[in-house]
């Protein structure tokens, strides 16, 4: 191969840190609306007279219309490039937290939190899909796990902080404000940073994904069923069906039954805590994990070390009977999770096509929602069968059985267990030309 044929190895330039720190500033600002709602709508329950039921439908909104619309995200973003889906899907969430107030204030809250629920969902969609396909753009092989980790990492900061603004805010501003109910008070200020944050994208991040003619023919409803994409995506599918459905959706049970907890809080404050100890964990290891995959002749060994960490973990939660003990599994279980998550999408930019990086993202995107919905499904009702120590050793064996199916989906798509990184590229390039 000649020196003109050598794929680029080198870190982003100036310009393009500017690009990836806009689209994180971007993703950070806005997905304080995506937090906000979550410490005041329980109460609202009480304050506005809705239903549990229809509490826990609105917090879930979100997610059930982000499923329908990954995919017709992702093919909009091969259809017309990223600035402006990117754009259009930060402002809808920008409206959809100010749609908080309206519905606050309406004589029938139901509908109207439902709705705005269901938009920020779309948004959502649109704003992954985009700011994972500008990371792939502008990024080469040796930058392009960073890249990935750094973007992953603001769009999970950006939710525990909306949480901190949600819950202080609306406490500490209730009523100072001519009266103003402290929650119409923390939803105006999530929406003020939401707008920020679509001004952001505005000044400063450049369309990065320019459509080609073949790019006319592609339909909004159309997924990428590659192998490569299937197979990312599987592996995604099953580690988020441990870490949301496994941990997050019983670890307050797990807490009151062990008898566990933190600063003398009870079970649904001290797992806020766990939970906040294993994203910060899961958001470090998404850029240290990045970082060591670009750094490795191939990202598969990084990855398998971090399902191997997520494995380990979820063996240590299965015993644990202790905070400490539970400390360390929580650290262990968002290690495993963070890591795999920056190297994981990096492997999928490596391995497609930049035209259909879009429908990709949007794909990948499509599994890892369904297995976060439906690890809660399957999780809560076999631990009121056989209980938590079963449960728990038994998802030990997710992450191992994610690391098989990445082993043999990239067998299958490169004839290599461990691809070398600069051997995708030039694959990539040759089936391309």
């Amino acid at each position: 191969m000649s020196d003109a044929e050598e794929p680029e190895q080198s870190g982003l330039s100036r310009e393009q840190y500017v690009i990836v720190g806009s689209v994180i500033a971007s993703t950070f600002f806005v997905g304080f609306g995506g937090g906000v709602i979550f410490p005041i709508l329980p109460n609202l329950g009480q304050v506005l007279g809705i239903s549990p039921f229809f509490v826990g439908l609105i917090l879930s909104a979100n997610r059930f219309s982000r499923l329908v619309a990954n995919a017709p995200a992702g093919s909009v973003v091969d259809r017309v490039g990223t600035r402006t889906p990117f754009i259009v899907g930060l402002f809808i969430q920008a409206v959809s937290t100010f749609g908080y107030v309206i519905a606050y204030l309406s004589p029938t809250p139901e509908p109207w939190f439902l709705l705005v629920r269901i938009l920020w969902g779309v948004g959502s969609a649109l704003v992954f899909a985009t700011a994972y396909t500008i990371a792939a753009d502008i990024s080469q092989s040796g930058s392009r796990g960073t890249s990935m980790g750094l973007i992953r990492g603001g769009t999970i900061f950006g939710f525990p902080s909306g949480l901190v603004v949600g819950g202080v805010v609306s406490d500490v501003a209730d009523g100072v404000f001519a009266g103003v109910p402290g929650d119409v008070v923390a939803f105006i200020v999530a929406t003020i940073f939401a707008l920020f944050a679509t001004l952001l994208a505005y000044l400063f991040v450049p369309e990065t994904h320019v459509a080609s003619d073949s790019n006319e023919s592609v339909k909004p409803w159309e997924i990428d069923r590659s192998a490569t994409t299937l197979t990312v995506g599987l592996v995604n599918f099953t580690i988020l069906f441990g870490y949301i459905g496994a941990l997050f959706s019983t670890l307050v049970l797990f807490l009151n039954e062990r008898n566990l907890s933190l600063f003398g809080f009870a079970p649904q404050g001290t797992s806020g805590i766990f939970m906040a100890i294993t994203v910060l964990s899961a958001a470090v290891f998404m850029l240290g994990g990045g970082y060591l995959s670009d750094h490795r002749e191939s990202r598969v060994p990084t990855l398998l070390l971090f399902v191997g960490v997520a494995s380990v973990g979820f063996l240590v939660l299965a015993v644990a009977n202790s905070v400490p003990v539970l400390v360390i599994a929580c650290i262990l279980i968002g290690s495993g999770q963070g890591g795999t998550s920056g190297p994981l999408v990096a492997l999928l930019a490596d391995l497609t096509p930049a035209e259909k990086m879009g429908r990709a993202s949007g794909t990948n995107n499509v599994l890892g929602d369904v297995g976060g919905g439906l690890g809660p499904l399957v999780s809560l009702p076999l631990i009121n069968l056989v209980g938590f120590t079963p449960v728990y050793a038994a998802c030990a064996l997710l992450p191992l059985s994610a690391g098989v199916i990445l082993l043999v989906g990239i067998r299958y798509e490169t004839g290599r267990l461990f691809p070398e990184t600069d051997y995708i590229d030039v694959s990539t390039e040759s089936t391309a030309d």
